[in-house]
């Protein structure tokens, strides 16, 4: 540790608390060419940085190894949520209590009128987030005229969130020989501007290489049906049976569904999204604390400056959107030396748009296959006999209670009460579909099916560009062919066209009545041309038959372009489907 650079009563509590040595972040910052200067720090989530600046900036703050009397604040940290504003407050706390720092805390939510007396009180440091801080400037509670280090944490996010307006009215309220230093896990453009408008020969800080970054997050995918996704995020539940797990949805309505489909199976879950009060956030923070809660669904903005030491696990229900959301997600587990699962549920269509977003982000990710319900109750059978074997203390009464179950049943039958009862406490795995081409193709050459021996294939001028989904597609075949949806096999659908399987027994009169039916004049499916094809579809040609109805957080509406096209007019309704 870098003693030299540190403050005697800083290197006290820092020792106090058990640091042996400093993280890549806080040694950057301490570095001799940093002294004194604008920062611009690029540091993943998790990698000590809010201990690293306040180690930073504490050469502005001491005089002679001890701070002035509390006055105007002599720094100001910006946080983007009221969670992390909190959190950055009670680090900064232990870091200089020796010292006897005043410290405010001004965040949305509290009252105004208290963090106004407190601010009038004096303080050394003061911690909040943007919208809050701008209202006690406003308003004359906040002086920032002496102000010596100003703090931004997590700025690409406060940006993200539409607080620009907010940091600037704030920066420009303080004085122009303050430091400032800014922290942030990425740095797009937007954050670069900032950088320049308000920081003086910034020096450029980057850890992301040699922190934590993604070393003690296992990264995992796995690819499923549009359908399945609810039903394997479940499955992923039981599977991992986390203390601690979160689960990432896109909107607030979808926060909704998946929190209700949950509590429903049995999961102590609580949910995090813009439609719920500060009182509701804190009761769900809350609850995840105690243990009274083991799962928390949330939006991204929501979850914005958590910080749960207990949680491992974290699963992306609805993919990031970017690779900068990819690693603020994760970031939430894999802190403070611990391990953690990050785990990302892929629609089997995104696969490739997800491996190329891995590659971006510089993650090596593990693809696997969806836990099925035999796995869970595998690893169920393993956590069970080391929970029931586990050494345990016991009084006196409990071995009576015990003495009187052995007289009324044998030790069988009261093992597997036991047994029974812990059981009976775990929610209930769901069965999956073989969603992706994968598992179907791997299926199809496990069985066949009776009937199925000897086949012709047959073609129609429609696929995927024409929005080609079996739901129509099958029954379309059934009326123009007159067979049943049990006598047509498997079906393939390509980018113009659609390949599909017929018995050969009763090929010749499944052609026969498409001849008849045909009518290229038709105004409406009827003009889909079908033919008896030379061959078969080539490899790779996406499989299909009888699709369940997309549904789950990922799958969105229905796709309005899923249902025949007009002829001879190609349906360009809807998206075109990747």
């Amino acid at each position: 540790m870098n003693n030299d650079l540190i403050p005697p009563l800083l290197s006290e509590a820092l020792a106090a608390r058990g640091y042996a040595a400093l993280t890549p972040v806080q040694n950057a910052v301490l570095a001799e060419e940093a002294g004194g200067r604008d920062l611009v720090v690029s540091a993943q989530t998790g990698s000590g940085k809010t201990v690293a600046f306040g180690l930073g900036m504490a050469a502005q703050l001491f005089a002679d190894d001890t701070l002035p009397p509390p006055g105007k604040p002599l720094a100001l940290i910006v946080a983007p949520t009221r969670e992390l504003a909190l959190q950055v407050s009670r680090e900064l706390g232990w870091l200089y209590a020796n010292a006897r720092a005043r410290i405010a805390t001004c965040v949305g939510g509290m009252d105004a009128s208290k963090e106004r007396r407190q601010l009038s009180y004096g303080a050394h440091i003061v911690v909040g987030t943007p919208g809050r801080l701008r209202d006690h400037l406003e308003r004359g509670a906040l002086e920032l005229s002496e102000l010596r280090v100003a703090v931004l944490d997590e700025a690409d996010e406060m940006l993200d969130m539409g607080f620009r307006e907010d940091l600037e009215h704030i920066l420009d309220a303080t004085p122009d020989g303050r430091r400032t230093l800014l922290f942030s896990a990425t740095m797009p453009r937007p954050i670069e501007a900032l950088a320049k408008r308000y920081q003086t020969d910034a020096l450029r800080i980057s850890t992301v290489g040699q922190d934590r970054g993604h070393g003690d997050i296992a990264y995992q995918a796995v690819t499923v049906s549009p359908s399945d996704i609810e039903h394997v995020a479940i499955n992923l539940l039981r599977l991992h049976e986390a203390e601690t797990a979160i689960l990432f949805c896109a909107t607030r309505d979808n926060v909704r569904h998946l929190h209700a489909s949950l509590i429903e199976r049995g999961f102590q879950a609580v949910a995090l999204s813009g439609e719920h009060s500060q009182n509701e956030r804190n009761a769900a923070l809350q609850a995840l604390r105690d243990k009274r809660a083991r799962v928390c669904v949330a939006t991204d903005v929501a979850a914005r400056g958590i910080d749960l030491p207990s949680l491992s696990l974290v699963v992306h229900v609805e993919l990031p959107r970017d690779a900068e959301t990819l690693q603020h997600r994760s970031g939430r587990t894999g802190r403070a030396g611990k391990k953690g699962t990050a785990v990302l549920i892929v629609p089997y269509p995104r696969r490739r748009r997800m491996e190329a977003l891995l590659r971006g982000a510089r993650i090596n990710a593990e693809w696997v296959e969806a836990p099925t319900p035999e796995d869970i109750r595998a690893r169920d059978r393993e956590r069970m006999l080391e929970a029931l074997l586990a050494p345990v203390e016991v009084d006196e009464e409990d071995r009576e209670l015990a003495a009187r179950l052995l007289a009324e049943r044998s030790p069988e039958d009261i093992a597997a009460a036991l047994v029974r009862a812990h059981r009976a406490a775990l929610p209930v795995p769901e069965e999956l579909i073989e969603g992706t081409p994968e598992a179907r193709r791997a299926a199809q050459a496990e069985r066949h099916r009776p009937g199925f021996e000897d086949t012709v294939w047959f073609r129609m001028n429609v696929g995927r560009r024409q929005n080609a989904d079996p739901r129509w597609i099958l029954p379309l075949i059934c009326r123009r062919g007159h067979v049943t949806k049990a006598e047509i096999g498997a079906i393939r659908i390509a980018a113009g066209e659609t390949w599909f399987q017929v018995p050969s027994a009763i090929a010749a009169k499944f052609a026969a009545a498409v001849q008849r039916t045909a009518d290229p004049n038709g105004d409406d499916e009827s003009g889909v041309r079908i033919e008896q094809a030379e061959g078969a579809p080539e490899p790779g040609t996406r499989g299909d038959h009888g699709g369940p109805r997309r549904n789950g957080p990922n799958a969105g509406p229905p796709r309005r372009g899923n249902h025949p096209p007009r002829a001879g007019k190609p349906h360009r309704k809807g998206p075109r489907p990747r």
